[in-house]
């Protein structure tokens, strides 16, 4: 297990990634609970890439329930069908929402939060277990960088599910 994670600095955001990839492997490796796995893939993401929320919607009850997060409070439930959290869901895709503004139905839990990126996590079969929800408090903080990465994050969650 490690205990401390290597943050490059002076970096672009691909080249962080690309360091704590094999850290979150090594991390969640010889870890069997999801939630204790969760909870360490937020805080390395958040302390890392320094975003204003981090946190997972896991399927519950016929809706998005608030799983391991890091960042201000959240809210609770989301139903499958609002927001980007609920659309990801829906469509099964990663959603990349610039301007949260301007996004038909987004649900503000914190008005800081400005764009957003929220990545589906698939179980084995295909369907989708959660999704990892992302935001930041600047406008268009997200990239093909974040997705690519994010979705390979994800995919690690996948292996353990």
């Amino acid at each position: 297990m490690a205990e401390t994670l290597f943050i490059p600095t002076d970096t672009n955001r691909a080249e962080v990634y690309e360091a704590l990839f094999p850290q979150i492997e090594a991390l969640i490796a010889d870890e069997s609970d999801l939630t204790a796995n969760l909870a360490n893939i937020t805080a390395v993401l958040k302390e890392a890439l320094g975003f204003f929320w981090v946190g997972f919607y896991v399927v519950k009850e016929g809706q998005l329930v608030l799983g391991p997060f890091q960042g201000p409070i959240a809210c609770t439930r989301i139903p499958f069908h609002k927001g980007v959290c609920g659309a990801s869901y829906t469509r099964a895709e990663t959603i990349l929402v610039p301007d949260v503004e301007l996004f038909p139905g987004h649900i503000a839990c914190s008005s800081a939060s400005r764009s957003e990126i929220v990545v589906p996590v698939f179980h084995r079969n295909g369907i989708v277990a959660m999704v990892l929800d992302v935001d930041s408090d600047q406008l268009n903080d997200f990239s093909e960088t974040d997705r690519a990465a994010l979705e390979k994050i994800a995919s690690l969650i996948t292996g353990k599910l």
